[in-house]
């Protein structure tokens, strides 16, 4: 399976043409599901949903495009739900809480089921959708999910939170951090990152709204019109092939 890793979607030309490379085809022949589950953790979830699916992700101009809820497929057979995800040729995994959304993806199955669909599936990662792809990774909550603790922690600002560590699907060997230097995410300054980062075993790739991560066969390359900065641990593999 092929991956893309975004921060806010497909927000430039490049990260638009780096999703075509990877599909093979233009998005106007591809099928696609688009996975909202991670929004539903917040008030006012039903509406987020609405307006992800009508939004700029949702209107690319897909041959199809279908919905995958994650909390509702253990209560269905799998031959509802199975075939429809191996004939897609895109999973689009919205954005959100990243804990919430890596429990429903392995309690749906859908976790299992990814390894297992056409080497030639992509799967898009917007924000949360992309934090949960990876092996492992850490988020900040001021009231973190019972029964999860964390570290205390006060970020560049004076920000208080509480930094989270959790466990991803493992799509990837490396985690993220999105939205750098975005004003409408406080949290997210390159500082902040830094001292994110230093919680995760895994190299650790903070990247703004118009950059995006792409990985074919093993092989990591940074999509970028924008910002962003690799964090490595120390004897931790190569920097990627960057355009």
């Amino acid at each position: 399976m092929r991956v893309l890793l975004t921060s806010s979607g497909i927000t430039n030309d490049s990260i638009r043409e780096a999703l075509t490379g990877l599909l093979g085809k233009p998005i106007a022949e591809a099928s696609a599901l688009f996975i909202p589950t991670a929004l539903l953790p917040f008030p006012g979830g039903p509406q987020m949903v609405w307006k992800a699916i009508h939004g700029p992700l949702g209107d690319l101009g897909w041959k199809s495009l279908g919905l995958l809820e994650l909390t509702a497929l253990p209560s269905i057979e799998e031959t509802a739900w199975v075939p429809a995800v191996r004939e897609a040729d895109v999973l689009l995994a919205y954005g959100g809480d990243p804990l919430f959304l890596a429990d429903w993806m392995r309690r749906s199955g859908l976790a299992a089921l990814l390894p297992q669909l056409r080497p030639e599936a992509v799967y898009v990662g917007v924000s949360a959708g992309s934090i949960a792809a990876t092996t492992t990774f850490a988020e900040t909550y001021t009231d973190p999910p019972r029964p999860l603790d964390g570290t205390p922690v006060v970020f560049d600002g004076g920000v208080a939170r509480t930094l989270v560590t959790g466990e991803g699907v493992g799509l990837v060997d490396f985690a993220v951090i999105p939205h750098l230097e975005n004003p409408n995410h406080p949290d997210a300054t390159l500082a902040n990152a830094e001292t994110w980062a230093s919680h995760i075993a895994a190299p650790t790739y903070a990247i703004d709204d118009d950059t995006a991560i792409t990985v074919t066969d093993g092989v990591v390359r940074v999509v970028s019109e924008g910002q962003w900065k690799l964090f490595q641990p120390i004897d931790r593999g190569q920097d990627p092939e960057c355009s």
